[in-house]
């Protein structure tokens, strides 16, 4: 199946941040908006130091001092993408507003993607998981810890339709209808 990029997808905002509690379907959804749309993509997974991964797989929770070094080099690579011109996708919990924030430094006009699910369906989906790091007795703590997007944040809440691609879609199109909205109000004024 070929993939064609969307001609529009340089009026979204650059950085797409996927955000959302373990088991929220933020690295299937994010790996398909990156490629629909042509972007670099990130899970920001992937530079947890080793440490980190260790801990959470024994069952504890991350302490914020054990997330700035993390969320230094998530925030390193999507600088590092933007002063290369390049548009992208991440993949993050960023569950705090600081850690939003702290983001933010690196593309002041990220847009969050913020997938939300029932404790029910978080629970079903991290016990049906294979090869994740995180133990499914986590998601209290990842519950406990998320503070949603609040209104002054630029985010678009999306409840995951049960397949990743569908999600996408819906996701791209509601983006897209954004982004001319937006553009109508700009040249109305």
């Amino acid at each position: 199946m070929s993939h064609h990029p969307h001609r529009d997808s340089k009026r979204l905002p650059a950085t797409l941040l996927v955000m959302g509690v373990s088991a929220s379907g933020k690295t299937g959804i994010s790996r398909r908006l990156a490629k629909r749309l042509d972007r670099a993509w990130l899970d920001a997974d992937d530079l947890h130091p080793k440490a980190n991964i260790e801990k959470m797989a024994a069952g504890f929770p991350l302490t914020d001092e054990d997330r700035w070094p993390w969320l230094d080099a998530v925030a390193d690579w999507i600088a590092t993408q933007r002063q290369d011109g390049k548009r992208c996708v991440v993949a993050c919990s960023a569950l705090k507003r600081v850690y939003r924030d702290h983001l933010r430094r690196a593309d002041a006009e990220l847009l969050l993607v913020f997938l939300k699910r029932d404790r029910a369906e978080l629970e079903l989906r991290i016990r049906e998981r294979e090869g994740h790091f995180m133990p499914p007795s986590q998601l209290d703590d990842q519950l406990a810890t998320l503070e949603p997007p609040q209104a002054d944040e630029a985010t678009y809440v999306v409840t995951p339709k049960t397949k990743a691609k569908d999600t996408a879609k819906a996701v791209i199109k509601a983006l897209r209808k954004r982004a001319r909205h937006a553009e109508a109000s700009e040249q109305e004024a």
